[in-house]
């Protein structure tokens, strides 16, 4: 696959620089996208050694603390948009997308791919980043609507604006794959030379998962707090 030397990355400051003018003439906040670019290149620069250091070593606890480290991480990101920030709420979240997340990834590793080591990082850790991710973006898009939607309708009125709301970017990514877009793990493994028709395969799979795992993370969620009122 093809190298990219890190003087080529600089032609990607040019389009974020302006992004981050725009954002701070309407939103008002100055540094929000140079501190988040900022803090994602530090943060994928360490879980390259991290990986490196994984792959080269196959150690199980490494592997266990690397998905704790991202399923809370994700739990913290998902509630910074909403209003109550609570220890209850966060351990909710956190529930939500280790157990909507996690059953997911399980399916896919034990029974989808049926892998000789289902365990293998080289699986674990991609598969996991997308689901716990996915989830992560989800939950965060439905507690959000739905605490403003209970500012004008009942829980289970809230509760169905929500869950639609969060669901949107998925089902809009299942009705434009394939003629409006390449996903990003199907056009890696076309680029690194996999047969388009293996690639589909596994753009399947990962739509299914991600699909699944954000909606099974927000139903959790929305059954909790919908409960939790009555």
């Amino acid at each position: 696959m093809q190298s990219i030397s890190l003087l080529n990355l600089l032609y990607m400051l040019p389009p974020l620089i302006l992004v981050a003018f725009y954002y701070y003439i309407w939103v008002g906040k100055k540094t929000e996208i140079a501190l988040a670019t900022l803090r994602m290149s530090i943060q994928l620069i360490v879980i390259g050694y991290v990986l490196t250091s994984l792959f080269n070593t196959n150690a199980l606890w490494l592997l266990a603390l690397l998905v704790v480290v991202m399923v809370t991480t994700a739990s913290l990101i998902a509630r910074r948009n909403i209003r109550n920030k609570d220890i209850q709420t966060y351990f909710v979240i956190l529930g939500a997308i280790a157990l909507g997340g996690t059953f997911n990834l399980a399916l896919v590793l034990w029974g989808v791919l049926d892998l000789e080591n289902p365990l293998a990082p080289r699986f674990v850790i991609p598969l996991a980043g997308m689901i716990y991710a996915n989830a992560m973006n989800a939950i965060s898009l439905c507690a959000e609507r739905y605490e403003k939607e209970r500012e004008n309708h009942d829980s289970e009125k809230a509760r169905a604006i929500a869950f639609k709301a969060s669901m949107i970017p998925q089902i809009n990514s299942f009705l434009a794959v394939g003629f409006v877009s390449l996903p990003g793990m199907m056009t890696g493994q076309i680029l690194s030379g996999v047969d388009p028709l293996i690639a589909v395969r596994y753009q399947i799979v990962v739509m299914a998962m991600i699909l699944s795992s954000g909606a099974m993370s927000n139903i959790l969620y929305l059954m909790y707090v919908t409960r939790k009122e009555r």
